[in-house]
């Protein structure tokens, strides 16, 4: 009990903050969301196209468009503050999703759906925007500052790990297209409350802008590391899904995916608590080296058993070193994001995590089409490999931005 208690006391010390929970509050529903998009469009696009390619085809071109918009949307984030440009960005979304409803649902030509879903693209990075207040709040503390880079990161793998699973009960359960528009529902409400907390919200810098996040010292090469890491999600997404599929249990590969995101959830949040010591670059390799090796007990499991149950449970075990690592990386977003610009420069992480994932998903599929499930999860296992390389050689300590109080 008292072990439990220390570790829910920086937990607590957080949400002590003037305003802290309702910010918090409003951004969770506006991040549901993000994990019911893709599922409820592939869903309701198949359903009633009977297409599953025009689905998938759909959803890449609105992730090709998210990385192109979303820098851009953190930019104006940046220059004019998070509630004048969140909330027309969240709404232009929120029409995009409900004009993709329409189209579908008016057997409207197929150009439409994906210039509609495109529009989706203006969504704003709400978990960047949550990081940036908490950066704000907690400037001059890096300890708590590290604990509520671990609750997001928590949250980002409750939500989707709850959000796929939310869209495909109300599709299936409903009608096809209650996924996205209850998503769209909950992201316009969410944006409102947590743009409406206008305490907690960062102030705009005034003044000449600070140099582009692409271009500050030691982003670069953590860029390149974070679509590295997106490959290792976007793989074994796709070749779970495939194993799944081969071994009978289609249905079950959310499930499946699903525990490996509690383990995540898990592990961000007793990583939380846990306050290590030493600088973020110096701890990078050592939680990619982690996931390196746990990700090779998929593969084993597969490999050797064939049983979906035992990879579950690799998988579950595999995701606990995801929190550590992405809670590491972000943090190391945050002091190497020149000042005034950091949500662009968390956005601008978010977008490597994007291609890569997309990168995945292709090499994933093409190496499960061409050999097996069983061998696809050795892509995973060598996007780690990549990322460790570029963690030990490329994000080094030196480059860490020194901030000013505010």
């Amino acid at each position: 009990m008292a072990q439990l208690t220390a570790q829910v006391a920086p937990y607590r010390s957080l949400f002590r903050l003037p305003g802290a929970r309702a910010f918090t509050a409003g951004n969770l529903i506006a991040r549901l969301p993000m994990g019911m998009f893709s599922v409820s469009a592939v869903i309701m696009i198949a359903g009633t196209r009977g297409s599953y390619a025009l689905a998938g085809a759909v959803t890449a071109t609105g992730l090709a468009a998210t990385a192109v918009a979303g820098p851009w949307i953190a930019r104006l984030v940046d220059r004019h503050g998070q509630a004048r440009v969140a909330l027309p960005a969240a709404a232009l979304a929120a029409l995009g999703s409900l004009a993709l409803l329409l189209c579908v649902r008016q057997g409207a030509p197929d150009w439409t759906l994906f210039a509609s879903y495109a529009a989706t693209a203006t969504t704003p990075n709400t978990g960047g925007m949550s990081r940036a207040r908490w950066a704000y709040l907690l400037d001059g503390d890096p300890k708590a500052l590290h604990t509520a880079n671990s609750f997001e990161q928590a949250v980002d793998e409750l939500c989707f790990m709850l959000g796929p699973v939310l869209a495909a009960f109300l599709c299936t359960a409903l009608f096809p297209e209650a996924g996205t528009l209850v998503g769209a529902v909950l992201l316009m409400t969410g944006v409102v409350l947590f743009t409406s907390r206008r305490a907690t919200e960062p102030p705009v810098r005034a003044g000449t802008p600070a140099k582009a996040p692409l271009r500050a010292p030691g982003m670069p090469p953590l860029l390149v590391t974070c679509l590295a890491m997106g490959g290792i999600f976007g793989a074994t997404e796709v070749v779970t899904l495939a194993f799944a599929d081969a071994q009978g249990h289609g249905s079950a590969a959310g499930v499946v995916l699903a525990l490996q995101a509690a383990g995540s959830c898990a592990a961000g949040l007793v990583y939380g608590a846990a306050r290590p010591t030493g600088p973020a670059a110096a701890r990078l390799p050592w939680c990619v080296a982690a996931m390196t090796a746990l990700l090779a007990l998929p593969l084993l499991a597969a490999a050797l058993t064939g049983s979906l149950v035992l990879l579950a449970a690799a998988l579950l075990v595999a995701g606990m070193a995801t929190a550590p690592t992405m809670v590491t990386t972000m943090t190391l977003v945050q002091q190497r994001t020149p000042k005034g610009r950091l949500n662009e420069g968390m956005t601008l992480a978010v977008t490597g995590l994007l291609g890569g994932i997309a990168g995945g998903s292709a090499l994933g599929g093409f190496t499960v089409e061409h050999a097996s499930a069983t061998a696809g999860y050795g892509v995973p296992v060598a996007a780690a490999a990549l990322a460790l390389t570029l963690s030990l050689f490329g994000v080094s300590n030196r480059f860490t931005v020194r901030r000013t109080p505010h």
